[in-house]
């Protein structure tokens, strides 16, 4: 069954007339009426009374009329939605990142994309995933760019033939812990263990500080309780007093600056890494070319 079939036999029921009909149709008399003995063959049943005079449908006829108005109204309205959609794909940039640089990072360059976004009419699609997924989003053309942690721990491998990049920052994980009335800090490296919340292995700030530990000669006696796959929820279990934690400088500076939180030990105790921003070497879409463009003016 064919569409224009479906088509055709509307405008015979609301002309009445197979001439008239066939000239809405922009066809000839006997193509036309080809083409509804056709859709009476698909059907399985007369949809038209044999006569002279106007046309006039059969019982049959009127039922599917019905069914026919109704599929070509589901077509219609599915076909506008689909166009709207594809206009509202064009006009987004879709970024992939993780979820602490999320709320840290892109939140910081909102402001700088936003004049870019409104002049394109456009809009900034953020998907939070973990670092292996955000790559595997760039690589499958399902995300303009990646916003990832770039440190020899974290081996990202993007094909430097099909993809490019831009350093847009550096950031340090640094130990903190919440301070007490007196503005002191509630735990302290030294002798006894102190209480450690720890990211999961799955974050990739888990395995940067994981591998901190592990390599530091001077690393302090901790105590694991708490293991999370959320930075934001170990800021918050901190904020609480709930023990030691490493947490982006960009997530925690204001704290400490307030004095809500202190950073425990010596800068051998930090985790520097930097903030990497890919794109494939393809051309984009004119809106994200000009996305990239102001990250590239920073």
């Amino acid at each position: 069954m064919q569409l224009k079939w479906l088509e055709d036999f509307v405008a015979l029921a609301q002309t009445r007339s197979y001439t008239r009909a066939a000239e809405l149709r922009h066809v000839t008399h006997p193509a036309f009426g080809r083409r509804i003995k056709a859709l009476e063959a698909w059907a399985g049943a007369p949809l038209l009374e044999r006569g002279s005079g106007p046309v006039r449908l059969t019982t049959a006829g009127e039922g599917f009329l019905d069914t026919a108005q109704q599929m070509l109204r589901g077509l219609d309205s599915s076909r506008e939605e689909l166009r709207a959609a594809a206009g509202r794909e064009a006009r987004a940039v879709t970024l992939a990142t993780g979820r602490t640089l999320a709320c840290t990072l892109v939140a910081e360059w909102l402001p700088r994309l936003q004049p870019t976004l409104q002049q394109g009419e456009g809009e900034l699609r953020i998907l939070t995933r973990a670092l292996a997924e955000t790559v595997l989003l760039l690589e499958q053309h399902e995300a303009d760019f990646s916003l990832t942690y770039h440190h020899p721990v974290l081996a990202l491998r993007l094909d430097a033939r099909q993809f490019s990049h831009l350093a847009l920052a550096s950031d340090k994980l640094v130990p903190v812990v919440r301070t007490d009335a007196r503005g002191q800090p509630s735990h302290a490296f030294g002798d006894s263990a102190v209480p450690y919340l720890a990211y999961a292995r799955s974050l990739a700030l888990g395995r940067l500080v994981e591998d901190h530990l592990a390599q530091n000669r001077h690393a302090p006696l901790l105590q694991r309780w708490v293991e999370c796959d959320s930075a934001d929820a170990v800021y918050q279990y901190v904020r609480q007093g709930q023990g030691a934690a490493w947490l982006p400088w960009s997530m925690v500076h204001a704290d400490c600056k307030a004095g809500q939180l202190v950073v425990l030990g010596d800068a051998r105790m930090e985790v520097r890494f930097d903030v990497r921003l890919y794109r494939p070497k393809r051309r984009l879409s004119p809106l994200a070319e000009a996305v990239w463009q102001v990250f590239a003016r920073r």
